[in-house]
């Protein structure tokens, strides 16, 4: 097979890519592989922040049309971005390994939260970081931040456009390790004080759902307890109903035991916050329907 993946420009994005074509080259040597970079809406507009452009598709509009019309056979995202229902025609490859789900800290000139001073001022995207992080530490100021791994620590380094100096940004282990730089962690966040966003660290690989040949070849590479995880944790975003707009939160892991799911759930402007760590056996429809009820429980109070 002539395989081309496609992929967005940004240097994480590149070094996924090109995991998941030595992982098959390692594996199907027979095959022919090529990256494609596609850039899409959300690289296009770095200025705005994502609840003003509207989060659907907006890092994946482009690149889904590729495998649609044939340009690209394979597509590879991260699993954190990727809306909880795809176009018609499409589906994902069962998940192979998961990197470090955890949220991190990179700090400036302190060495953890407990050491930046009251109104220090900490920046990131998200609006689940944002509110978690202000559980854990109420006096600090959060900013908004956007822009690929590279952008957001010379932001930190450098200050924003207006003039605002930052001591630290939240961002993902997984991407600092994928591209090489873990040195740069100040500090990591337990999965109990900062939920990860659901699938954050599992690699989505996209392709058409009649492409049964390669989907075959692909998901004989899979993880089932990676599997089992981020059926939990993207289970858990579809039913709860959540979107970039909304704080939500789900991190699934295995124990000798069964599976735990933690999640997190709350309203736009944060002044509703419910969390949750349910437990079952299996992982099913029934360990993600009692997170769901409990955190609509005490939403509802």
């Amino acid at each position: 097979m002539d395989i081309k993946i496609g992929t967005r420009g940004s240097k994480l994005a590149l070094a996924q890519a090109n995991y998941v074509l030595e992982k098959l080259k390692q594996n199907f040597p027979e095959n022919d592989y090529e990256i494609v970079v596609i850039k899409t809406t959300g690289d296009l507009d770095q200025h705005r922040s994502l609840d003003a452009i509207g989060s659907k598709g907006i890092f994946t509009d482009e690149i889904e049309d590729a495998l649609l019309n044939g340009r690209i056979q394979l597509a590879v995202h991260s699993m954190k971005d990727m809306p909880d229902t795809l176009k018609d025609g499409l589906t994902f490859a069962d998940p192979w390994d998961r990197e470090d789900a955890r949220d991190v800290l990179i700090l400036n000139h302190y060495k953890s939260l407990k050491d930046l001073p009251k109104g220090a001022n900490v920046a990131t995207g998200s609006k689940r970081r944002s509110y978690q992080l202000l559980k854990l530490r109420p006096d600090i100021n959060i900013y908004p931040i956007r822009g690929n791994i590279d952008t957001r620590i010379r932001k930190l380094r450098e200050g924003l456009a207006d003039g605002t100096k930052l001591d630290g940004i939240v961002i993902a282990a997984a991407g600092l390790k994928r591209i090489g730089l873990a040195h740069e962690i100040s500090e990591y966040f337990n999965v109990d004080d900062m939920i990860p966003a659901p699938a954050q660290g599992t690699l989505a690989i996209e392709l058409k759902s009649d492409n049964y040949e390669l989907l075959d070849m692909v998901n004989s590479l899979s993880d089932s307890k990676i599997k089992d995880i981020t059926f939990l944790e993207r289970g858990f975003l579809k039913k709860i109903g959540g979107d970039c707009h909304l704080p939500i939160g789900a991190y699934a892991s295995a124990t000798d035991e069964g599976y735990e799911l933690r999640a997190l759930f709350g309203t736009e402007d944060g002044s509703k916050l419910a969390h949750t760590k349910q437990f079952a056996a299996e992982a099913s429809e029934e360990l993600i329907d009692r997170a769901v009820a409990d955190i609509m429980q005490q939403l509802e109070k």
